[in-house]
């Protein structure tokens, strides 16, 4: 035997764990081992061991035939020597590795030396072991690997649900209005150009700029988010760009901001309006120069970040108004984003309305079906002044206090059933408006409700609009309302 084991006959748990991808499908078995060792004696000895800990347990005498057997077996740990012929226990290590970063390799020799130990950590050995070794040091270090690579891929099991969380096929919508901000945020997503995300409270500035940062080179980088409206002014400072200790009372050690934390990757700055012309100024140091220092501080600190901005306010009027700095404006506003209120998108209600009571029965273990036909129409007449945050919201309430069967009108807010809204709201904004624009507007909002009304029947909805089913047609190809329906 060219090394022994020695172990001490106590009572363990078993070691092994499964490991879950992130669509929760078992995905590297932690309870199959695989002993490559050309010593018969020795790779017996330790196969029976740990078959006796309840691992499942394969023993080969080269790297050849490991590999193979690797290959066709789903074996989540490889202990083998490092001195055998053709394919040694480096170059086993190597090509596992590729195949799968996640399994557990650890080597072991009688031949020792701190150049194979470092080459073998290089290549993603977990562990080096001299012999000869004891059996407890192994299922030590067996435990620490496993428990290490389960951590491993919890994190990217939450990585991975993060980025899907965000990505653009799960902001939801199919009318024109967010196709077009589909296909321009695919198409901005990859510079590094300062983004302005226009838009009135809830209606998914946030998730678009997530949207951007996970999609963009910047993913694996931190996204930091700052709402400028919810920090005090007095305090908004030191948030962002940290400060140093003594730097005012109470600042009793050194605290670095969220523009520091979020180096090399993404800030998003939410209701910049409310920032006041102080901030404005240093904040647009920093598009210029890439720098700052904390506040009390001289040093100063450089950043590689892309920035996105978001507000619900009329930026332009507030430069008129003297509220916002003209320069700053331009900086922030290099490519514009306005995201239309759910009023102007209703098309797109039944769509959020299946996708938020699916995941409210997953979330809260119900079986609400959905809404009632009648239940839908008030939802598209009511005017949504809290946007898609209020939807959500009120369809959270809505599936908890239902629990299951189908959601009636009996059962909605006074406020839905009672309002009373134009069917076709215009308001003039002060620039003023194209008065062609809002006929084709009207017109185009008139002929969908006759649409929707009659489940897109076009000769009902020509007969509600006293139209003839030609004229109808031709109207809606015109306008790009090809939906079919018959």
């Amino acid at each position: 035997m060219v090394f022994f084991i020695i172990f001490f006959l106590i009572s363990i748990h078993p070691i092994h764990e499964r490991v879950y991808t992130s669509q929760g499908e078992e995905h590297m078995d932690y309870h199959k081992v695989l002993v490559v060792d050309d010593d018969k004696d020795s790779r017996d000895t330790l196969v029976e061991l740990l078959k006796g800990e309840d691992f499942e347990v394969c023993g080969v005498d080269n790297g050849e035939a490991a590999l193979q057997l690797y290959k066709e077996k789903d074996f989540g740990i490889v202990l083998t020597d490092l001195k055998m012929p053709k394919i040694d226990g480096l170059q086993l290590l190597e090509q596992v590795k590729s195949i799968s970063p996640q399994s557990i390799v650890i080597v072991f020799t009688g031949y020792a030396s701190i150049e194979t130990a470092v080459k073998a950590m290089k290549l993603g050995a977990y562990d080096y072991i001299v012999k000869p070794f004891i059996f407890e040091e192994i299922k030590i270090i067996l435990q620490r690997a496993i428990e290490y690579q389960k951590l491993q891929n919890e994190n990217i099991f939450l990585k991975q649900n993060l980025k899907a969380k965000y990505r653009f096929q799960n902001i939801i919508g199919d009318s024109k209005e967010m196709e077009e901000i589909f296909h321009f945020v695919e198409k901005i997503a990859n510079t590094d150009s300062t983004i302005l995300i226009f838009g009135e409270s809830g209606t998914g500035k946030e998730l678009v700029a997530r949207a951007i940062h996970f999609n963009s080179d910047r993913r694996n980088k931190p996204l930091i988010s700052v709402n400028c409206g919810a920090i005090p002014e007095d305090l908004l400072e030191s948030e962002m760009f940290g400060h140093e200790k003594g730097a005012f009372t109470g600042a009793i050690k050194t605290r670095i901001g969220r523009f520091e934390m979020a180096n090399g990757g993404t800030i998003f700055l939410d209701e910049i309006s409310d920032m006041s012309p102080s901030l404005q100024a240093k904040l647009l140091r920093v598009l210029q120069e890439h720098e700052f220092e904390r506040v009390g501080g001289i040093k100063t600190i450089k950043v590689d970040i892309r920035v996105i901005t978001a507000t619900n306010q009329d930026l332009e009027k507030a430069v008129e108004q003297g509220r916002f700095r003209e320069d700053l404006f331009y900086r922030l506003n290099v490519i514009p984003i306005k995201l239309p209120p759910l009023r102007e998108r209703k098309s797109d209600i039944p769509l959020l309305v299946s996708h938020f009571i699916s995941r409210f029965n997953q979330e809260k273990n119900c079986t609400v079906k959905g809404l009632s036909r009648e239940c839908l129409e008030y939802f598209m007449k009511y005017p949504w002044p809290g946007n898609v945050r209020e939807l959500e919201n009120m369809l959270e309430r809505l599936v908890i206090l239902k629990g299951d069967g189908t959601i009636e009108v009996s059962d909605l807010p006074e406020k839905v059933v009672d309002a009373e809204v134009e069917p076709f709201p215009i308001i003039i904004p002060d620039s003023g408006i194209s008065f062609d624009m809002a006929v084709s507007e009207f017109e185009k909002r008139l002929i969908l409700q006759a649409l929707e009304k009659t489940n897109w029947v076009k000769n009902r909805a020509a007969k509600l609009l006293h139209l003839n089913r030609t004229t109808l047609v031709e109207k809606m190809k015109r306008i790009n309302l090809n939906k079919e329906s018959d």
